[in-house]
């Protein structure tokens, strides 16, 4: 069954989508809030089918950042946004970060961006060193609790599991919670 989008939130949606598009995303849809698929059992693929546990400055395992639950609770306060489909990791993240500042200086405040990091080859952490890029760093889709599979399947995008890390043919989503 297909979600019906508020027409205002369509209208606020459109120019994002649009600019997403032009930045190069294969798909950029709306999403409202309840269309996000929350399970907390995305931490066990994070903590035991992850080789970057504990030791990415954007992982749930750092020391300082918030839990599942919390991020949960700040997420749940936005009513809409975006999600931005691509082939390439780092495109989805450079996307979305743009989206987010788009956002922001439209008057978004509160935007906010979930992005699998890919800015650096090694992240900075795994040295015991600063981010390096802390303003642009951001946590994963999956990694803050949300079902990735389940919420971007159900609004008709492509994505499933794949037998070999490195085919070719990977899905990489992004996400920015506007309002």
């Amino acid at each position: 069954m297909a979600y019906e989008h508020d027409p205002q939130i369509i209208e606020k949606a459109q120019k994002y989508l649009d600019a997403a598009l032009e930045m190069g995303a294969t798909d950029a849809v709306l999403f409202e809030a309840p269309e996000i698929c929350w399970d907390s059992r995305t931490l066990l693929k994070c903590m035991y089918g992850c080789s970057d546990w504990g030791k990415n400055h954007t992982c749930p395992s750092r020391p300082g950042n918030p839990s599942m639950a919390e991020m949960k609770e700040m997420f749940s306060r936005y009513r809409w946004g975006i999600i931005i489909h691509t082939h390439e990791k780092k495109l989805s993240q450079k996307i979305s970060f743009a989206m987010e500042s788009k956002a922001f200086h439209d008057g978004y405040y509160f935007a906010m961006s979930l992005s699998d990091c890919g800015l650096c080859d090694e992240c900075a952490a795994v040295r015991c060193q600063d981010c390096r890029h802390v303003r642009e760093a951001r946590p994963a889709f999956h990694s803050i609790g949300i079902d990735v599979f389940k919420t971007v399947n159900q609004m008709g995008l492509p994505l499933s599991t794949l037998p070999d890390r490195n085919d070719p043919n990977q899905n990489w989503y992004s996400a920015v919670f506007v309002e």
